[in-house]
């Protein structure tokens, strides 16, 4: 079962259970459809007697959002499963769960860059410090958004795996 929403109707929200060999239902009533595909992301979509033209965009099953062409019409999908949906009645959203509070060595090396300092805002991505090892240089990236609270390292510091590079306030 998948909670789903959409940019342009943000605030209904519809139940969907969709089974591949079986019926889809959509807030408990059956959904009778005919999906054909055309290839490349391209569909041909009947239902109630009205056919439509769908494209897909693109599709990403980790946030679980989806964009699509229908008609001609851009459109973006948001769905929830029923572990997002046990986070948000326990009142843990899934940005609340990635909040980061420091960075660790993935690997023992040498910190060859530093392009951060105290205070400064990242974002998700932005590269942080520059590890040399086995003779090549690895870009660590912040794995969230969050404040440099402080750096634990310098320059030219030999660090073991483990080890807290940068906390995060």
């Amino acid at each position: 079962m998948l909670q789903v929403r959409t940019d342009a109707t943000p605030d209904q929200t519809w139940e969907v259970d969709y089974r591949p060999n079986g019926l889809t239902t959509v807030n408990g009533q059956p959904f009778e459809w005919d999906l054909t595909p055309l290839g490349q992301g391209r569909y041909h979509l009947l239902y109630n007697n009205r056919s439509y033209s769908a494209e897909l965009i693109t599709a990403d099953y980790t946030a679980k959002t989806v964009v699509l062409k229908l008609n001609g019409q851009q459109l973006e999908l948001q769905a929830k499963d029923r572990f997002d949906l046990l986070l948000d009645k326990l009142g843990m959203s899934n940005t609340a769960a990635s909040k980061v509070n420091e960075l660790k060595a993935p690997m023992p090396g040498l910190i060859v860059d530093i392009r951060v300092e105290p205070g400064q805002t990242v974002q998700k991505g932005d590269p942080l410090l520059v590890l040399e090892a086995m003779k090549m240089e690895n870009i660590l990236k912040a794995p969230g958004e969050g404040t440099v609270a402080a750096i634990k390292v310098n320059l030219r510091d030999n660090v073991t795996k483990g080890q807290v590079l940068i906390q995060f306030s």
